[in-house]
């Protein structure tokens, strides 16, 4: 792209025409000749010179394809010092050393986190018929924890290793089965119980908890949600919102930390109360507790298959678990890096007949991203022992008042949903040497980005007239400065699909460049199209590149 620089000498302005071009892998300016000593004479010269270099390569030219993008995988270190210099995650505090296992969102990681919970709420609630959601309160009754159980029994166990000292949280029942990552044994005789919730003060002499999950003031709201809802079993109350667990050893970035934000459901039917939504055909890795108890390994097969060899007991974890699966494959994550592992019996709890985790292989293993649990009546008979209130409601099948049973608990962090598709769309670009992020389109922080070719008045205001338009609707960025390679580096960088470039043609035609980020190929769109095309594209309806005119030019 060519574009008009100024350089001042021994007082006077003289203008001269540049041209970015890529040598040895690299972009570098090129100067292609004098304009003048006024803008007028400059923008009036520019014009010839390229027409004549266009003639020079007006036969016919092949299109060279300079995207050579790679999958790049990275370690969470990696991940968490990209995350800090493109804007997307701090550590909280950091310039009073920060404070460990909490982080502060940029405006990048702000954009895709919300984005991320919007279509999560939309895909689970909106969409749905037998969904609706509520936002509890951090704070609530201290008996609420009493009833759940957590007041005496949300504990880890710090241990420190023999060998190398460093403190650890296990579960009880890892206790002598499990070694440090060191290798070493952990020290039983010191090993004790940590309560993993937040004290906090209430008033004067009140004391109360920062919620260590969602769930319970879904099971607390149960009968008013149901009364005036007027939902029928089967039915789900979902919900967004932040936990705090005072974890022991808080560590691999977002992964493990003492304030994150969970999206969960609680599932209720009637006992024996059957699917009647099919289960979608899908295919993953499943590793069921028989595998792991024979040390075998997980084996490819359809949900919907493992239902019928009696492998996932029920047919509601069935459906819940593909459907999840389903979720994250349609926002662009990579399914070959998913699993699901079912829960052995010293792990399941003893309201649970069968658990499950869809799982994620991530850069330091296969780690639990969401845990799909059968609860069945324990909650909503705690809380109505504990408050001594009628939790029960009609069930149009037995005709009869009864406790419904939470069949499935689809239970995922927002913020390892986050890692997830950070790591399934970090690309790199060999020819450019930079990264390319190909987040969804929906999820992306900022959904295009518009350029004026050069800087010229009449460019510019046309550039700024589309921004305005689009950003009634989406986050837009307004880049001016630099090369057009390298405005279209830092926003891909920062995973911007589409990339809007005002030209000379624009004025005549009235139409824009647009160019899709994970190929580098472009089209030509009617300005009065644009905003509706976009609308298309970032809604999945129909490919960018399907919404204009193909323009033949290297790939950049």
């Amino acid at each position: 792209m060519a574009f008009i620089v100024k350089k001042r000498i021994h007082g006077k302005d003289y203008y001269y025409l540049q041209k970015s071009k890529r040598i040895g892998g690299k972009v570098k300016s090129i100067c292609l000749g004098y304009l003048g000593k006024t803008r007028k004479d400059a923008e009036k010269n520019m014009k010839n010179i390229l027409e004549k270099e266009d003639k020079k390569d007006s036969p016919k030219k092949e299109i060279v394809d300079s995207f050579q993008l790679e999958k790049k995988k990275i370690s969470i270190e990696e991940l968490a010092i990209f995350c800090k210099r493109k804007g997307f995650v701090y550590l909280s505090g950091e310039i009073y050393g920060g404070l460990s296992g909490f982080w502060d969102f940029g405006h990048l990681g702000t954009g895709l986190k919300n984005n991320l919970k919007d279509e999560w709420w939309k895909f689970h609630v909106v969409q749905r018929g037998d969904m609706v959601g509520i936002d509890g309160s951090i704070i609530t009754s201290p008996e609420v924890w009493k009833a759940s159980g957590h007041t005496d029994n949300f504990n880890d166990v710090l241990v420190i290793c023999k060998k190398c000292k460093k403190p650890a949280k296990i579960d009880r029942h890892e206790l002598g089965k499990v070694k440090c990552e060191c290798g070493g044994d952990y020290d039983e005789k010191t090993a004790k119980n940590i309560q993993l919730m937040f004290e906090t003060n209430v008033g004067d002499k009140g004391k109360a908890f920062l919620r260590p999950e969602t769930a319970q003031l879904i099971f607390t709201n149960f009968k008013s949600v149901y009364d005036n809802t007027r939902m029928k079993l089967p039915f789900g109350i979902a919900q967004i919102g932040k936990v705090f667990r005072n974890e022991i050893a808080p560590r691999d970035f977002l992964f493990r930390s003492r304030e994150f934000e969970q999206m969960e459901l609680e599932y209720f039917t009637s006992e024996n109360q059957p699917c009647p939504y099919p289960i979608p055909s899908v295919e993953i890795l499943i590793y069921s507790a028989e595998a792991q108890n024979k040390e075998e390994e997980p084996i490819k097969m359809k949900i919907k298959d493992a239902l019928k060899k009696g492998i996932i007991k029920k047919d509601w974890h069935a459906y819940w678990l593909a459907t999840e699966f389903i979720w994250f494959k349609s926002l662009g994550a990579n399914p070959e890096n998913f699993r699901l592992r079912q829960h052995k019996k010293d792990e399941l709890a003893h309201y649970s007949t069968d658990c499950w985790d869809l799982e994620y292989h991530f850069p330091f293993g296969w780690k639990e991203l969401e845990g799909i649990a059968d609860r069945g009546t324990f909650d909503l008979n705690q809380h109505e022992k504990f408050s001594k209130k009628d939790l029960r409601i009609f069930d149009e099948g037995s005709k009869q008042k009864i406790i419904p049973q939470v069949i499935c608990e689809p239970s995922l962090g927002v913020d390892r949903a986050f890692l997830v598709f950070m790591f399934d769309s970090f690309f790199y670009d060999k020819s450019k040497e930079n990264i390319v992020l190909k987040i969804h389109p929906k999820l992306a922080p900022v959904k295009a980005a518009v350029f004026p070719i050069v800087k010229r008045k009449d460019f510019e205001k046309i550039s700024e007239e589309i921004v305005e338009e689009l950003r009634q609707e989406w986050n837009i960025n307004y880049d001016q400065s630099g090369s057009i390679g390298r405005r279209y580096a830092r926003n891909d960088e920062i995973g911007t699909p589409f990339c809007i470039t005002i030209d000379e043609k624009t004025l005549q035609k009235h139409d824009v460049t647009v160019r899709w980020r994970d190929t580098g190929e472009q089209v030509r769109i009617k300005i009065k199209a644009l905003k509706e095309s976009l609308r298309k594209a970032i809604n999945g309806e129909e490919h960018i590149l399907k919404l204009g005119r193909i323009v033949n030019t290297r790939k950049k």
